[in-house]
């Protein structure tokens, strides 16, 4: 299959008082054109910092990111200006990520306006975008406060859009929509990617959402992937103890069939200066000696890899 992005071994620490806090350490993943692949993990685990390091709103500590073949980890000046005509990202917040002194047209019109589109396109553009995302155009005088959550977020979507990306990080970009909202901007971007074969990141803590609009999932714990697959299998046959308490934390609407929840205990490892043991040791009910040894990716299944010393025996 054709890779889009590759991601190599890449890492982001924060120096603090106290040492290095890790907050990615060592990922690496590859996403096929035309595909999404989600990120999933709680609060705090990586995945938001993962995303800006995707677009360079962060710059890596280590590690190597490829966008079609070619290594952009350090891309700097005209470079960076033109990958971000085709690298993009959607917020998680569409009222703060937009300048509220500067309608929904100009909004959508900045990174045409950036890239110095003559003025006549701008207009072309802007109009197709705003039929694209569903924004009548009447609105395009009006200012974010005017708008609900779902055109703000939808407004958001537009200017991603505006330099014909290839790749676009979704930054849990329907976490502060109603439940109806949320339906309609997935379903919006599903037809997108169809239509223009938009390449996303997924990131989201929402194991509902991943499951409908991820060809592969990711799973973050502390910086790190503990767990990759394909969608289907993952939710089918998940590997690591920290995906299946994930998973089982999924509401069911099933009546007759009570889900059987995993209680996690114990408490988070520090992602200041960290051991190099497995991080979910502490909170893992199957932990022994083993798991204070580095653990790395390996490949369990096809195409199902997993970082847990003791996960054959946990799944025999």
């Amino acid at each position: 299959m054709n890779t889009l992005v590759e991601v190599k071994d890449l890492k982001k620490y924060f120096n603090t008082p106290g040492g290095q806090l890790h907050a990615v350490d060592g990922v690496s993943f590859k996403i096929q054109k035309g595909k999404t692949m989600g990120v999933v993990g709680e609060s705090g685990c990586g995945k938001t910092t993962l995303g800006r390091l995707m677009v360079h709103l962060e710059e890596s500590t280590g590690g190597n990111i490829y966008f079609e073949g070619k290594d952009i980890t350090h891309a700097k000046g005209i470079e960076l200006k033109k990958l971000r005509q085709k690298v993009r990202i959607i917020f998680q917040d569409p009222f703060s990520s937009l300048n509220p002194r500067m309608t929904i047209r100009s909004s959508i019109q900045e990174p045409l306006r950036i890239a110095r589109n003559p003025v006549e396109e701008m207009v072309m553009r802007t109009n197709q975008l705003m039929d694209m995302v569903g924004i009548d155009t009447r609105l395009h005088l009006s200012f974010p406060h005017e708008l609900d959550g779902g055109r703000r977020q939808r407004v958001g979507i537009g200017r991603a859009l505006a330099p014909n990306p290839s790749f676009i990080v979704c930054d849990e970009p329907v976490s502060a929509l109603d439940v109806s909202i949320q339906a309609q901007v997935l379903n919006l971007l599903q037809d997108l990617q169809q239509e223009y074969g938009i390449t996303y990141m997924f990131i989201t803590h929402d194991l509902s959402v991943v499951r409908h609009i991820s060809d592969d999932i990711c799973v973050m714990y502390l910086g790190q992937l503990v767990e990759t697959s394909p969608s289907k299998e993952l939710f089918k046959n998940p590997l690591h103890p920290y995906t299946k308490a994930l998973l089982s934390a999924i509401p069911s609407t099933d009546i007759y069939k009570k889900p059987k929840r995993i209680m996690l205990k114990g408490e988070l490892s520090s992602p200041i200066n960290p051991k190099p043991g497995c991080r979910f040791l502490p909170r893992c009910p199957y932990a022994t000696d083993a798991c204070r040894e580095p653990q790395k990716l390996e490949e369990i299944l096809p195409n199902h890899f997993a970082s847990c010393c003791r996960v054959k025996e946990i799944n025999d």
